[in-house]
């Protein structure tokens, strides 16, 4: 799905408020781009397939109404921060943070967060060293391993809850790998905007 076609299907789906606050995030996104590297410039093109679609598509995967979300690595706020927004129309009893060690990049997400008057709280941490989350739903995208992921898990996401990981076409491979250290659930939901590429969810993590 081309970045126009994308642009139109979270359109679809959204009220107009959403979507203007998805718009200018993604306007602002655009200008602090010019100074700092946000995102790969290679993607800019295609940022609403790239970016938003494939952080829309996370949400549509968490299938809670209330709860905290913690988001790690957020980098631009991908998937976070567009979650946080959908989460103001869609379910605004969920409320979420987002850890990210790049303090340029956190004046960015601060900065929209505020514009935008989504539910974010922006940790400026390694993930490591956050105080634990003990978060209902993790998300990351495109940030480690997924055995470092379940690491970065067995910190901050409460027994019940779920992880959400965007993986590429190594994610079966991440998956065998993990099984050899970890014991959990695994369902994989293929991408819309990459056929090579799936949502991890993952559930009762625990090292083998």
């Amino acid at each position: 799905m081309n970045g126009g076609s994308a642009r139109e299907h979270i359109r679809a789906n959204v009220s107009r408020e959403t979507f203007d606050r998805l718009t200018r995030y993604a306007e602002q996104l655009e200008k602090w781009q010019r100074a700092i590297n946000l995102v790969s410039k290679n993607t800019i093109p295609d940022l609403w397939s790239r970016h938003f679609l494939d952080s829309f598509q996370v949400f549509a995967n968490a299938n809670i109404e209330a709860g905290k979300w913690v988001d790690i690595g957020s980098g631009a706020g991908f998937p976070g921060l567009v979650c946080a927004v959908l989460a103001m129309e869609k379910a605004p009893k969920i409320v979420f943070t987002l850890i990210e060690s790049d303090q340029r990049k956190c004046s960015f997400l601060r900065t929209i967060t505020h514009e935008l008057g989504a539910p974010a709280t922006i940790i400026t941490s390694r993930i490591e060293h956050a105080p634990p989350q003990e978060a209902d739903i993790l998300s990351a995208r495109a940030l480690a391993s997924l055995s470092k992921l379940n690491e970065y898990a067995e910190r901050h996401l409460r027994p019940s809850g779920v992880a959400l990981f965007s993986k590429g076409a190594t994610h079966a491979k991440e998956i065998k790998d993990a099984l050899e250290t970890w014991d959990m659930s695994v369902e994989s939901v293929l991408s819309q905007t990459d056929p090579n590429s799936v949502i991890l969810k993952i559930g009762d993590i625990r090292r083998a």
